[in-house]
């Protein structure tokens, strides 16, 4: 519980933001949640409901609501930043003018920017160069945060304020927040693992069976970890809320957005036709394209995100997909216990003499067996 009254602001009307501001003000801060919606502005201040979003959910009466992005953040210590990652930096464009290097800004979106593959933080740091930064991700459905079911989330920041303040903040007893400082494995976690709800969607619709989905999201979290090593994340992060657990959920869930556009697919309809019967946005249908042209240009190994890829964008079937998983190299299961690349020497070494390994047959004249 929070110990004194912290004015929090709430930029983004949608399900998580307002599930997090109604959190925020059970705990006794100040909360304001901006939006663009007028509409809906005036219901929430109303009627103590978002509609649109989570409409049987009873917000905390305290919540003000307002389409004046200045009234919002005025006074504000802490700033949730709750906008999806195509307007994520117009918004934080809007709202600069009235931001200060000693706020604490938190992202709590799950995506990647195109322009220079950047997640929320970093565009957060880009645009206001504060000190004061972090990332909430986890296993965080809001549909079952409003029904005050038991969850839990991570708070990922270097900077040791921005976790307390946080868990102050948000801390419940039906919501506990955890502390990490890799704030770039933790919200890499987060928008990785949408692919990979896409593609357990389209194995349940296809009536893959528990062996698959358990095959699927092992497989999954090696190639989300592998990436993430890549680009400078710590491996112990995946096996924490962020990673497995977050997978787990958004793997298994139809309340998961991300799942139910792969459940769509799967039962025939195509990506567009997924994507308005949603009327949400999915995440995860945006970063798999960029994962998978950063992991060409990084050449880090991720079937599973190239194979949907096919599949989202290239008119590949959905049934495609079972056996992108099943016909990639079979290497070490946990590579940073037994490295892929160990796998792969072992495999050459114990070739039979009459069965040269393609890659060095193409590097013989003519092909001609070592």
């Amino acid at each position: 519980m929070a110990e004194q009254q912290t004015n929090v602001a709430v930029l983004g009307g949608g399900s998580f933001g307002t599930a997090l501001a109604s959190i925020a003000a059970d705990n006794g801060a100040r909360v304001r949640q901006w939006m663009r919606d007028e509409t809906l502005v005036k219901q929430i201040n109303q009627e103590h409901r978002n509609g649109r979003y989570l409409p049987n959910y009873a917000m905390n009466p305290a919540v003000e609501a307002s389409a004046d992005i200045q009234t919002v953040l005025a006074d504000a210590e802490l700033v949730l930043i709750a906008i999806p990652s195509k307007a994520f930096r117009s918004v934080v464009q809007a709202a600069k003018a009235w931001l200060r290097p000693e706020q604490i800004l938190v992202s709590t979106t799950k995506g990647i920017e195109q322009e220079g593959f950047l997640l929320m933080s970093q565009v957060l740091e880009q645009e206001t160069g504060f000190s004061h930064i972090g990332v909430i991700a986890g296993p965080n459905l809001a549909s079952e945060i409003a029904d005050k079911q038991l969850t839990a989330t991570v708070i990922a920041s270097a900077d040791s304020l921005t976790r307390t303040r946080v868990q102050q903040v948000l801390g419940c007893r039906y919501f506990r927040v955890y502390a990490s400082d890799d704030r770039h494995g933790v919200e890499l976690g987060g928008a990785l693992k949408n692919i990979y709800a896409i593609a357990a969607g389209m194995a349940a619709a296809l009536g893959m069976g528990e062996n698959t989905r358990s095959m699927l999201m092992t497989r999954a979290l090696a190639e989300m970890s592998r990436f993430a090593v890549a680009q400078g994340a710590n491996p112990m992060t995946f096996l924490g809320l962020a990673g497995v657990g977050d997978l787990i959920v958004t793997c298994s869930s139809n309340l998961s957005r991300n799942y139910r556009v792969g459940y769509a697919m799967g039962e025939g309809r195509t990506l567009e036709e997924a994507v308005d019967a949603l009327g949400q946005v999915a995440e995860g249908v945006n970063t798999v394209k960029l994962v998978c042209a950063k992991a060409s240009e990084m050449g880090v190994y991720m079937p599973l995100a190239e194979g949907l890829n096919h599949v989202l964008f290239d008119g590949v079937p959905a049934q495609e997909m079972a056996r992108t998983l099943m016909m990639g190299e079979q290497s070490s299961d946990v590579e940073f216990i037994l490295p892929r690349e160990a796998v792969q020497q072992a495999h050459r070494d114990q070739a039979p003499h009459n069965q040269t390994p393609h890659n060095q047959a193409s590097k013989d004249n003519g092909g001609r067996n070592a």
